[in-house]
């Protein structure tokens, strides 16, 4: 697994009012930086006037310690990715990784 680009992973503190909870991006802190192996998974696209929306989807594997929560945003080489799902924690012999699916859409 090559280490390919500079990673950060972003968590939001949840803003709360009398009807709905969000997360603040605005006020959004990096709780892990550093290097991190960034795959492709696949990218689609919907063309019509009536739609007009593509997306982006990878597979980015940082080291165990970084320590992603499902809410976190990560950004790869400073374009922002949201989580598709749970991180997973995978070992191969000596080697301990969290892989997470990331995507992001443009409109």
């Amino acid at each position: 697994m090559r280490v390919t680009h500079l990673v950060e992973v972003r968590r939001a503190p949840i803003i709360a009012d009398a009807y709905t909870r969000e997360r603040d991006w605005e006020n959004a802190q990096v709780v892990w930086s550093g290097w991190a192996s960034v795959q492709p998974d696949r990218s689609a696209g919907t063309r019509s006037p009536e739609r007009d929306t593509s997306f982006e989807r990878l597979t980015v594997f940082l080291p165990a310690a970084a320590a992603v929560e499902p809410a976190d945003r990560i950004t790869v080489d400073g374009t922002a990715y949201e989580a598709e799902s749970p991180p997973q924690l995978w070992t191969h012999r000596s080697l301990s990784y969290s892989r997470v699916t990331v995507w992001r859409t443009s409109k």
